[in-house]
This record gives C-alpha cells, structure tokens and sequence, in this order.
C-alpha cells in the first residue's frame, strides 16, 4: 500500500475525511458502486473480478501450533497525556484503575480484558495531504461533517496486544516459538504468576503471548486512582464485547494466515483486500491492507503509459481504531450521551442504513489524545459479519 493511500485511510479513521471524499480520493464514483461494497473493503461488487483483488488464501507460514486464544490479556498504548486518555476510559466506558506509577496507567476492560496507557507520546513528522483529499490546512477536510467535531490531532498509537492461551507450558511454547523462527523474548512477573512471550508478526508488530486465562488474571478488585479528576460524568455502560480491531497492515494475507497457524484465530471469507478474522471467543478483528497477489503489489501508482509504478517501502501495521460493544445500547441515548459531553458522533452502520433499523449500529468518536474509539451494539451472542 502507497503513502499516499496509507494517509487517506489514516485520514477517514480518524475522523478526518467522509467517505465520499474517499471515493472521490481514490478516483472512484460512488454512484458506480454500491456504498455497502466499500464499508469494509474495496473488493465488492464489480471489482471482485479485478486482479488486484484475488481472494485466494495464503498458505499458512508454518504447521499449527495448535493453540487456542483464550484471552485478551491487554492491548498495550502510547499518548501525549496517559492520564488525561485513562479518565476518559474510565468516565466514558467505565474501565477501572489497576495501577498508576506516574508514568503508565493499568486499566480493566470489565472483567475481560486490560489496557496497558503509557504516556510520552512522540507524533511523527506532518505527511503532506494527499492529492485530491480535500484536507485544509488545520488537517481536517474541508465539508467533512457527520458529527465528527473539531479535529483532534492524533497523539495516540496502540503498539502491541497480548493474548491468553491454551494449553501453557513456558517451555514448550518458547520452544515452539523458536521452532518457527520467531525468536521469542520473556517478560515474566513470578510475583503474580505471570509468564509471557513477546514475538514480532510478518509485519513488525509487537505480540505478545501469555499463560492469562479468565481465571487467573484480574481475580483482585481494580482500586487504584489516577489522582486526576474525572472529565465528566461517568456513563452507565458496561463494556461486553470486543467488537473488532482495525488492523492495518501491509499483506493482509500474510498477516491473517500467520495469526491463523500460531494462535489459532478462524479467518473468515477472504474479500481481496480484507479478511474479518474470530479471535475465539474473545472477539475478532478486520485484518485489512495490500494484496500479495495483485501484480501490481509494493508498488506506487501506474504511469499513464501503462508502465508499473516504483518500488514502495512496505507500511508498518498498525490499529486504525477499535470498537467495542457496550450496555445497554440505544442509538438516540448513545448519541445523546456523547453530545452531552462534548464528544463527536459519527454514525457507522457499515452501511446497511438507518442505524434505527440496521443490526449494526455503532458510533466512532474521538479520544482526548485522538484516537479513533468505536462504541457499537454487538455482544457475543449477536457477533457476526459487520
């Protein structure tokens, strides 16, 4: 994937571009393909056919592991103000303090998950606009609207996730790992019976693998503080579900086949340029990007003539946004919630219509920090297809 895409994508999560900037953008009329064809891939409709969006699978790196993903340990952040993001979570989605040292924050996501917010936060060098994204000087498109609110710049990265499996033996799955050429790095904690690897994917992405299970992780009340006062006051939604991760990568393919053989993550219809993968029974994430089959694969745009485009460096992975699902959760209340307090309100129904009417139905909003949060309906019980 080119920068310049890498920075319209970037762009529309955060907020920052509608999606019809988008098309226009990406030299597509929307009036030639389906809104609904777009919302999570580029592959649908009358594109399926086209060679840049070959569906076949990728081969899986190396043989199973058999292993099973049996829990969402933490994901691990970085941001200009980790104490000013970690009282939002916990007055907006009412994730609790475990920790505070002065330097990172610990959270519970209910009683299923953790976040791990460091703070110092460098943001890279300003790209340029890309051409045709109708960005303004301020960085926000021009016209963009949609309850999006005045740009935040984005001062915010997930680095890392790390995953409870099953079966744990330290060194058997050090050895595994090291069997398949990953070269693991322990990061144990004796004292809480905590024990750990850190490996990096196909895509530079720090992973990290644990013996966390939802019996022997979180079992001690979260009542730490952050010393800070609460922005607002707090809602009364309870977090249940890991909806799905944006995770933007460089060769989806290989991405989703490698977390395929390694932790044993289901992967779902391969559409050409996305693959909506379960995570067990913990949630599932949208592993989205290039496509290792088009021909035209790590290369920039064509010339006129026909000639192929130059050479691009790969595009480091990252999580465009994560949306969880909350309750209880009506629209009009949600929506309400979130003015209420100053927040923006931009609607994703994947666009299936009314969000009164759709079965998907979640709001993107933006974090003090600026990162991309995504609030939606989904539970367990009702997962499925976006």
């Amino acid at each position: 994937m080119s920068d310049a895409l890498a920075r319209l994508f970037d762009q529309f999560d955060q907020g920052h571009l509608s999606r019809r900037r988008l098309l226009q953008a990406l030299g597509i009329a929307a009036v030639l393909r389906p809104a609904a064809a777009f919302a999570q891939g580029t592959c649908g409709a009358a594109n399926a056919t086209l060679p840049r969006c070959n569906p076949t699978p990728a081969k899986l790196p190396f043989e199973p592991t058999g292993w099973k993903t049996v829990l969402l340990d933490h994901f691990s952040m970085q941001v200009a103000d980790y104490k000013k993001e970690a009282a939002y979570y916990a007055a907006l989605m009412n994730w609790k303090i475990r920790s505070d040292d002065g330097t990172q924050a610990v959270m519970d996501i209910g009683d299923w998950g953790g976040l791990v917010i460091k703070g110092g936060y460098q943001a890279p060098p300003p790209a340029a606009p890309a051409a045709g994204a109708g960005a303004t000087a301020g960085g926000r498109a021009a016209g963009a609207g949609g309850g999006r609110g005045p740009a935040i710049p984005r001062l915010a990265a997930v680095t890392g996730f790390c995953w409870g499996i099953t079966p744990w033996d330290t060194k058997k799955v050090e050895a595994e790992l090291r069997k398949r050429g990953l070269d693991p790095i322990a990061d144990h904690d004796p004292q809480n019976g905590f024990e750990s690897f850190h490996v990096k994917d196909p895509g530079g992405f720090d992973l990290q693998i644990s013996n966390g299970t939802r019996k022997n992780r979180r079992q001690k009340p979260a009542t730490g503080s952050l010393g800070v006062a609460a922005p607002w006051e707090s809602t009364t939604w309870k977090t249940v579900w890991l909806d799905h991760i944006s995770f933007e990568v460089a060769d989806y393919k290989a991405i989703v086949a490698f977390y395929a053989a390694l932790l044993g993550w289901k992967p779902g219809v391969d559409e050409g340029s996305l693959n909506q993968v379960e995570i067990g029974d913990v949630g599932d994430v949208l592993i989205r990007g290039g496509n290792s089959l088009d021909p035209a694969f790590g290369r920039g745009r064509a010339g006129a003539d026909g000639t192929p485009g130059p050479i691009v460096p790969p595009r480091a992975s990252a999580i465009g946004h994560i949306s969880f699902g909350i309750g209880p959760f009506d629209p009009d209340v949600v929506k309400a919630e979130l003015e209420k307090r100053g927040l923006s309100t931009r609607e994703d129904t994947g666009n299936t219509g009314d969000i009164h009417q759709t079965k998907y139905k979640s709001y993107h909003t933006t974090t003090p920090n600026g990162y991309d949060l995504q609030i939606s309906n989904l539970t367990f019980a009702t997962r499925g297809p976006l």
